[in-house]
């Protein structure tokens, strides 16, 4: 089971991405701000984390930068974004531009080699 940690300020979205992503035999942890996140994945060990690029209290952009100087800096990142023409980082593997269906996420992570479609 492949864990992901998923990174919105969107109750919404992570409610979304929690239970469809679950269907798809992933272990989701979610987190609603920047500061969480980054704790989170500090504490944690993960296959990949998806997050957005727009944030209250921070972006995307910070995310990845900390993933990339991290030891575990090889770890996978999906960036979605409803404005990605404002992407300013090119650290990403993958930017996913938002509303996407979830088929499209799970063929990312597919791509990635994170998990198995069903």
């Amino acid at each position: 089971m492949q864990k992901i940690l998923v990174i919105d300020d969107e109750k919404s979205i992570l409610d979304i991405f929690k239970q469809g992503l679950g269907r798809f035999g992933c272990n989701v942890e979610i987190a609603s701000d920047v500061k969480e996140g980054i704790k989170k994945f500090d504490d944690g060990l993960f296959d990949l984390v998806i997050t957005d690029i727009l944030m209250q209290g921070g972006n995307g952009d910070d995310i990845v930068r900390h993933i990339r100087s991290s030891d575990r800096q090889s770890t996978p990142v999906i960036g979605i974004s409803g404005t990605p023409w404002l992407l300013n980082n090119s650290d990403f593997d993958m930017v996913l531009t938002k509303p996407f269906p979830l088929k499209t996420l799970v063929n990312a992570i597919h791509d990635l080699s994170l998990v198995s479609s069903k």
